[in-house]
């Protein structure tokens, strides 16, 4: 297959053509390598991590139609991953306009160039922030009309954006709800980046709700595995949750952080943040079901190989 990948200088992105194109399939990426956390770990992704991957590369910001109707042009595309967006939720409470111009129009730009060049798949991200201060565990099937983010607002409508041109033009669209990905090559704005490297600066880390929250920390092999799976699966319209097998305190995180890296984190206590969300917790049966998607990385694993990575990358 010939696929689109917006995003793919991202860490998700970059994780996912690399898997993509070690199958056969054929990789053309979109990337503004814009200046949200330093784009030289973005530009590093392109250049080290996928040194010998095959793949055509396009600097362009995906709210720019007339850049994307060039890529277009040279290109007939089978399947579009879309994973390009303005990440990060306390980001959104200062950047609101940020968000509306990648995730909403840029979203659209997509959805509108899927359905004038006749793509027959679109698998996009979403997030676990869209279920708000529902009670988990999350299902699929849950009410998520209340975000309590930006951020999360802009992803419920790109769910909803992706329904409307599947039921108005038959685009198939499979929406993806990650939940807390993390990895070698993460991004520096996520928790496991940001301890590791206070951690081992001897700063002190900022742990809010003193530390009584729980995630699926979910590992990014197992999210590119998602991925894949629904790019050959081309259902007609479907969301899907994709998170960790484990439920884990943020308490027990640190600890195994501080086991990698043999050394103990001074931490600062603080009250939960606006936008956060205490407890993301996924049911993943719709995705294990429809998807085979099994988790397999454990987080004891996933942080040891983000430490190996990142001691690797910053010596």
């Amino acid at each position: 297959m010939k696929i689109l990948i917006t995003g793919g200088a991202g860490f998700i992105g970059s994780h996912t053509v690399k898997a993509l194109v070690a199958r056969g399939d054929e990789v053309v990426i979109v990337d503004d390598l814009n200046d949200y956390y330093d784009p030289k770990l973005k530009q590093d992704r392109l250049d080290v991590f996928l040194k010998d991957v095959d793949f055509e590369f396009n600097k362009l910001d995906i709210s720019d139609m007339g850049a994307l109707k060039e890529v277009f042009s040279k290109h007939k595309f089978n399947c579009i991953v879309h994973l390009a967006a303005q990440a990060g939720v306390r980001y959104s409470l200062e950047n609101p306009f940020a968000y509306e111009k990648s995730n909403n129009l840029g979203t659209l730009n997509i959805l509108e160039l899927a359905r004038h060049n006749n793509v027959k798949n679109v698998v996009m991200a979403s997030s676990s922030s869209v279920y708000g201060n529902n009670q988990p565990p999350f299902k699929e099937s849950d009410s998520v009309d209340t975000p309590i983010s930006l951020y999360a607002s802009t992803k419920k409508y790109n769910e909803l954006m992706a329904h409307t041109y599947h039921h108005l033009f038959g685009l198939n669209c499979t929406c993806l709800r990650f939940f807390t990905v993390y990895g070698p090559w993460g991004r520096p704005d996520m928790a496991l980046f940001l301890f590791t490297k206070a951690i081992l600066e001897d700063n002190t880390i900022d742990v809010f709700n003193k530390g009584k929250m729980k995630r699926n920390f979910t590992y990014v092999s197992d999210i590119v595995a998602g991925i894949l799976s629904s790019v050959d699966h081309h259902y007609p319209y479907e969301v899907f949750n994709l998170g960790g097998e484990e439920t884990v305190k943020l308490t027990y995180f640190i600890e195994c952080i501080e086991k990698e890296l043999n050394k103990e984190a001074k931490q600062n206590f603080l009250p939960l943040q606006p936008g956060d969300v205490l407890d993301t917790i996924a049911d993943i049966s719709k995705a294990r079901e429809m998807l085979d998607f099994q988790p397999k990385v454990n987080v004891e694993d996933g942080i040891k190989n983000f430490v190996e990575w990142y001691n690797s990358y910053f010596s």
